[in-house]
């Protein structure tokens, strides 16, 4: 790996965040379009190691639960849980495969959601099932096709590979 590759890889986990704030409100309603911020979350934890990656999934969980404070917390909670459980997944799939990482960032996404509506008490309301059947696949999948779409764009500059962590 090239000293360069190093930040490059951080430049498109910058990039990714910056998209979160300024051009995710184009692509869509809130519901569907892609979250960049844990795409950046989950192609960080293709290199970590599971214990950095649910330290990194916990702080993108309080930058989340800062904009949505009605559920403070359980942002926090998700993404520590899906940090966690995505780096530690690395090591029972092959992680270098464009299609095996799409489906990493689909149940990601959909784990976190699942999560997050567990946790802020949503498992009362009657939309649970509406929410976790309808607009959560819709999200993940474009969620995914994003993340594979920066994979493959940019997966060679930035050398991602399974034993880089």
């Amino acid at each position: 790996m090239r000293r360069s590759d190093k930040y490059r890889f951080y430049v498109l986990l910058a990039v990714l965040v910056v998209l979160q704030f300024s051009a995710r409100g184009w692509l869509g309603g809130e519901r569907v379009a892609p979250d960049f911020l844990l795409l950046a979350l989950l192609i960080y934890t293709i290199r970590a190691r599971p214990g950095p990656s649910a330290g990194t999934g916990f702080l993108v969980g309080l930058v989340r639960d800062a904009l949505t404070p009605a559920s403070f917390g359980a942002g926090a909670l998700a993404h520590t849980l899906v940090g966690f459980l995505s780096s530690w997944s690395k090591a029972v799939f092959f992680a270098e495969n464009l299609f095996v990482n799409g489906c990493l960032f689909f149940a990601g996404t959909w784990c976190r959601n699942l999560a997050v509506a567990l946790a802020s008490g949503k498992l009362m309301s009657g939309m649970l099932g509406w929410e976790l059947l309808v607009w959560s696949p819709l999200q993940s999948l474009t969620t995914a096709v994003a993340g594979m779409l920066v994979l493959w764009f940019f997966g060679r500059h930035v050398a991602i590979r399974l034993g880089d962590a």
